[in-house]
């Protein structure tokens, strides 16, 4: 069996989560999986794959300041920390590759997992990044990282005006390999009667995740409609409360928490790429809370409200009248439309 690496950044939980059924995809061709990643991430993977080895990366340690117009400044006040990162990871890499039989590396926004020995491809849906001001310059930083990697995976569809990703997961010529895999999520749709009027699914890194939670209890804590929170702290053991009709859990892992969505009138959610493709494949009403400060998640739920699918706010503008706009949009679904699969993509490790 042909071992691949597969990291993920940790930096909430979506990039880890969007690597599931990546991690699966390979195991049903019958590759061996070593994970890779640090922190929740690491954590929610081994959850995920009791039995798979793992190894802990360095990690970016990142971290949102509480002043959301602070977070770019921030993220370049880190740039000497990422790079250490990075060299850090590559150093790891390249021991592995030289102990181990590695055949590949799929490394999920992790700039330093790659090793010239070995095809080593990277996943993003953000070839552009949307940085406001900086976009330009951030854009062709994230372009020259991946132009190392051997092939560039994009979770969406090659057409730009129908995709999800949008201006972010598309270039018009894009000076290395780029490979459209269509829609990923490790949930399924399952026809369940709803019993849960409003589910709050909560993620992303602090201090925001905090803030978000904490202003989603005073908003929906007395409602009085049948409402669940799902924290998004992975802990040892899951933690439920309960007060009225208002119930809160640290986690769920995948099986559980695909029931509960399916279970879900409407969902309340960060505008994360990765939930935003769960939601679309369960075919949810929802209503998205950007990051703030966070350009990208901003776009992403622009970009669904103009195009009528699903409504959002700022996070301090939010209220229990807000939810009532979802009725009046379409909701999302996933699209059909030709894309590459597994087996043409994984074709890579099999060279000699």
């Amino acid at each position: 069996m042909k071992t691949i690496i597969v990291a993920s950044l940790n930096w909430g939980l979506g990039h880890a989560t969007r690597c599931i059924p990546i991690i699966k995809a390979l195991q049903e061709r019958h590759f061996k999986v070593l994970l890779a990643s640090d922190g929740q991430a690491l954590d929610l993977l081994k959850k995920e794959f009791p039995t798979l080895e793992s190894i802990e990366l360095p990690s970016y340690r990142v971290q949102y300041p509480d002043i959301p117009g602070l977070f770019k400044w921030k993220m370049i006040w880190h740039l000497p920390h990422f790079i250490k990162t990075m060299q850090a990871e590559k150093k790891i890499i390249a021991n592995l590759v030289s102990e181990r039989s590695i055949a590949g590396i799929i490394s999920d926004s992790r700039f330093g997992v790659r090793d010239p020995r070995v095809p080593s491809v990277y996943v993003t849906h953000q070839i552009n990044v949307n940085t406001g001001s900086t976009s330009f310059m951030s854009s062709k930083l994230h372009q020259r990282i991946i132009k190392k990697f051997e092939a560039c995976w994009v979770p969406d569809i090659n057409v730009a005006a129908l995709s999800f990703s949008g201006a972010l997961g598309h270039l018009k010529k894009p000076s290395f390999p780029v490979h459209y895999f269509g829609i990923v999520s490790r949930m399924e749709k399952q026809n369940e009667e709803h019993s849960i009027d409003i589910l709050a699914v909560l993620s992303g890194p602090e201090p925001q995740r905090t803030f978000l939670e904490n202003k989603l209890n005073t908003v929906l804590k007395n409602c009085g409609k049948n409402t669940l929170m799902v924290r998004g702290i992975v802990e040892n053991e899951q933690k439920w409360t309960e007060q009225g009709k208002f119930r809160t859990v640290n986690f769920m892992q995948t099986e559980e928490l695909e029931k509960t969505i399916n279970k879900s009138e409407v969902v309340i959610s960060r505008s994360g790429y990765t939930s935003i493709m769960d939601l679309a494949i369960l075919e949810k009403k929802a209503f998205f809370i950007p990051t703030p400060g966070q350009y990208e998640q901003e776009y992403l739920a622009r970009r669904l409200s103009d195009l009528g699918i699903s409504p959002f706010c700022r996070q301090n503008k939010f209220n229990l009248e807000k939810i009532n706009q979802v009725a009046v949009y379409k909701g999302l679904k996933p699209y059909t439309y030709p894309q590459e699969d597994f087996e043409h993509l994984f074709s890579i490790f099999h060279r000699e």
